[in-house]
């Protein structure tokens, strides 16, 4: 197999035929040798209906049906799981992503990359959307040290060897194009045409990436355990300061000491930072606690492919 197109399927039923046709069309110019993976992560449409006839009549596609909403980047996994080719393409399912982009990869790869990265130019998405991109991907590089490009996104062309490894992940929360990009494999970038959401509308909410976003620092990164304590020193040091210049006011200049207003105003601040900074301490126990149970990061209830159905997976 020289290439398998991984794509997790979301809300957008009415993409999938014309998806469908499409990526057919662009792999054939490519190869005869390919398959296309479509995973089911428990769309609210029913999309499975659709895949499941689309994989029965075409023996170059798998579908596979996930027991209950995992999140896009397990989905992703799940795929990846199934995925036989030499090289493999991730790509979104709602047509933002084109499938005549695949060959432009394909010939990137070809100069002796392993992976292909895309950038979308001018990006088809609300302003609001762009911004929350942005400000995520300026976050994660603050607290990673690292510096990452909100232009781009999971569609990507990686070889074998580059899948395998992310397989090898024990990682509970896998953020898909900043795991590769850790890895180091020889990487390039190229620019392509980014459409608009051909049907629906994306189930990314300013709530979920936020909470995206949490999870990713929060389980990759300590430097919001080490700005927490540089704060708590910050604090003490302030109120140790305060402290002298009062005893001064007090000492020097005769003038006394109300009091009242100002310890409740620094029992409450001092109050709400402890709070704060036991609640960053809780979120690093409670992923540690989440990754020692060891649970599947996703199970698969049914595989079907051309005329033959297998289920009942998990990784």
């Amino acid at each position: 197999m020289d290439i398998s197109v991984v794509i997790p399927v979301y809300g957008c039923r009415a993409c999938l035929p014309d998806l469908h046709r499409r990526l057919v069309a662009s792999l054939s110019e490519i190869t005869t040798s390919y398959e296309i993976i479509l995973v089911n992560d428990a769309c609210p449409q029913n999309s499975w209906e659709v895949i499941k006839e689309i994989a029965l009549k075409d023996p170059h596609v798998k579908g596979i049906d996930l027991s209950r909403n995992f999140g896009q980047i397990r989905a992703i996994t799940a795929g990846l799981h199934y995925a036989e080719g030499d090289w493999v393409v991730v790509m979104d399912c709602d047509l933002q992503d084109k499938p005549e982009e695949i060959a432009k990869l394909w010939a990137k790869a070809q100069e002796g990359y392993d992976v292909v990265l895309t950038r979308r130019a001018v990006r088809q998405d609300s302003f609001l959307k762009k911004l929350s991109s942005k400000t995520f991907y300026w976050v994660y590089g603050y607290f990673t040290n690292g510096a990452f490009d909100g232009s781009m996104g999971n569609f990507s062309l990686s070889r074998r060897m580059v899948m395998d490894n992310y397989k090898r992940m024990g990682d509970q929360n896998r953020a898909f194009i900043l795991f590769i990009k850790w890895m180091g494999f020889r990487s390039a970038v190229v620019d392509i045409d980014h459409a608009e959401r051909a049907a629906g509308r994306s189930s990314y909410t300013l709530r979920k990436q936020l909470r995206l976003a949490l999870e990713v620092i929060t389980t990759q990164s300590n430097k919001p355990l080490i700005l927490s304590i540089r704060l708590g020193f910050a604090v003490s040091l302030l109120a140790f300061l305060y402290g002298i210049y009062m005893v001064s006011r007090y000492l020097v200049f005769g003038i006394s000491v109300a009091g009242w207003t100002s310890t409740i105003v620094s029992i409450y601040f001092v109050g709400g930072i402890i709070m704060a900074q036991l609640g960053i301490l809780g979120l690093y126990v409670g992923y540690v606690f989440d990754q020692t149970k060891g649970r599947p990061i996703f199970i698969v209830r049914e595989l079907v492919q051309h005329e033959t159905a297998d289920d009942r997976g998990s990784e």
